[in-house]
């Protein structure tokens, strides 16, 4: 007769108690360097505790980097940078195997780490390089590993990757396809500040005066957060709710409104719905809630869609963007009453 494990209530209370500790923490360290930009920081600590990789979209000297790199120092992580050329070769971010000789004269191979082996890697302007590079680090960021001369090597956890894309300037891209483009959590879009926000960033990066974030949590401890998360209850309703609204995304669904009959070629993956109920359940922790809401599932929907959902040339003759047909599925499927 098979008995079920008991849960010390105690022990998980503290965890989440922690968990919420060390999510107020990163924010206020945060600040402490960048300015504005919140919507953006909390889809990055969701990507964070949700174990997923994220897109960045944003112009030149929106601080995509300085971001990264903050957060790698206040999670007391390892950060990485690569930046993406077209000339770039997949050894140059995995790293290669060279001879080396002892003192002896015995030559035997050794493998040489690349940048890949961080736990926060920021690939700066990923669709600047070529298809064959870019899929050595999406290889890496599904398997968590990375394959040199026959060998698999295990990458350090947790492993974090973002990367960022320029929305000007094409020429000479290369654009993700658009099964390597699933395997990101957000496609987050970073605008320009408000006045007030860009005279804060002035008077604090124009002075003596350099801005550190400390750090104040270990890499054991995201990876205890990562299962907490996954812990978190998500009511069948709530989870049914996520499903129906990835599911409107696609064209031949019987749940697809109008808006995606007459714009979308292609919709959401069930990664897509996977990454939504994660999400969901990783927002609801930072909100100080023991459950996923319905607001949670809303929230996320778009940053996550958005670089799913491929849309036709109605749309593009109509400048109709991915987000303005997400938000109209938004409208068309309000939440049920709680």
């Amino acid at each position: 007769m098979s008995t079920i494990p008991q849960i010390d209530t105690d022990a998980l209370k503290s965890r989440v108690a922690r968990f919420r500790e060390v999510d107020s923490e990163i924010v206020r360290q945060v600040k402490r360097v960048i300015v504005g930009q919140d919507e953006v920081l909390e889809q990055v600590r969701i990507g964070l505790f949700v174990g997923g990789h994220c897109l960045i979209t944003g112009l030149p000297g929106t601080a995509k980097t300085l971001l990264v790199r903050t957060m790698a120092e206040v999670l007391g992580l390892e950060f990485k940078r690569i930046q993406f050329t077209p000339d770039l070769m997949p050894s140059d971010i995995t790293g290669t195997d060279i001879i080396e000789e002892d003192e002896h004269g015995h030559r035997a191979w050794t493998f040489v780490k690349g940048p890949l082996f961080a736990n926060v890697l920021l690939a700066d302007e990923i669709n600047r390089t070529p298809p064959k590079t870019q899929s050595a680090l999406l290889e890496a960021m599904q398997e968590r590993a990375c394959t040199v001369r026959g060998n698999n090597y295990k990458l350090p956890a947790p492993f974090f990757v973002l990367a960022t894309q320029n929305p000007i300037e094409l020429e000479g891209t290369y654009p993700l396809p658009e099964a390597q483009l699933d395997r990101f959590l957000f496609n987050i879009l970073l605008d320009y500040l408000t006045a007030d926000e860009e005279l804060q960033v002035v008077d604090l990066t124009t002075t003596t005066h350099v801005a550190k974030a400390d750090p104040i949590t270990t890499a054991q401890e995201i990876l205890d957060f990562q299962q907490l998360v996954r812990m978190t209850p998500i009511a069948e309703t709530v989870a049914r709710y996520a499903i129906e609204l990835v599911r409107s995304t696609r064209l031949k669904d019987p749940a697809a409104p109008d808006v995606v009959r007459k714009y979308v070629n292609y919709g959401g993956s069930v990664r897509a719905a996977q990454f939504l109920v994660l999400g969901a359940k990783a927002r609801a922790l930072m909100k100080g809630r023991y459950h996923v809401s319905f607001e949670d599932v809303r929230e996320l929907f778009v940053p996550i869609l958005r670089h799913r959902v491929l849309l036709n040339f109605h749309a593009e003759s109509e400048k109709v963007s991915t987000d303005d047909v997400l938000n109209q599925i938004l409208q068309a499927k309000p939440a049920p009453r709680e």
